[in-house]
């Protein structure tokens, strides 16, 4: 449990945080995925990658969370931009103003949409694991992946970001 805890426990919390975005409600429910996964390690099939399997756990439960507290919005965010090192301070500069553009371009997608943006590029799922983390056709996460890209495009053009980035 230790070494699944180690190398999962930051993807999870990550992943749960841009649903809740409250830390301490991340915190509450990243220990009751582990204590899930620790208490029904043994329903595991393999059928899929256990990061899938974990991210599935996250997402129900960070609804679950969500549903309970009506007032406040899902809204999930894109994680924060990770600075290069070698850049120099203009380019480190201009990498997070356009980071900070693209976060406010995904919180204009729709929650469907953001999910599966954040799933497919900031934990590198594939259609098929996006499919079982989200309970929904293989066919219908292709659609919405090519409507958020499509309005995620139209939004960072109306921002003045156009294609290529540093």
């Amino acid at each position: 449990m230790q070494v699944l805890f180690a190398r999962h426990h930051v993807k999870v919390y990550r992943f749960v945080l841009r649903l809740v975005r409250n830390e301490s409600t991340a915190e509450d429910l990243i220990s009751d995925v582990f204590l899930d996964v620790w208490r029904q390690a043994g329903r595991f099939e393999g059928r899929s990658q256990v990061s899938t399997w974990l991210l599935a756990i996250a997402r129900f439960k960070a609804l679950s969370a969500l549903r309970k507290r009506p007032d406040e919005e899902l809204d999930d965010e894109a994680a924060n931009a990770i600075e290069d090192p070698s850049d120099d301070p203009e380019t480190a500069l201009e990498k997070k103003d356009k980071g900070n553009v693209l976060r406010q371009c995904l919180s204009g997608l729709s929650a469907e949409h953001r999910e599966i943006i954040d799933l497919v590029y900031y934990h590198e799922k594939s259609v098929e694991e996006v499919a079982q983390i989200v309970g929904i056709p293989e066919n219908t996460v292709k659609t919405r992946m090519f409507y958020a890209r499509k309005k995620l495009a139209e939004l960072l053009k109306a921002a003045g970001v156009e294609r290529g980035w540093p």
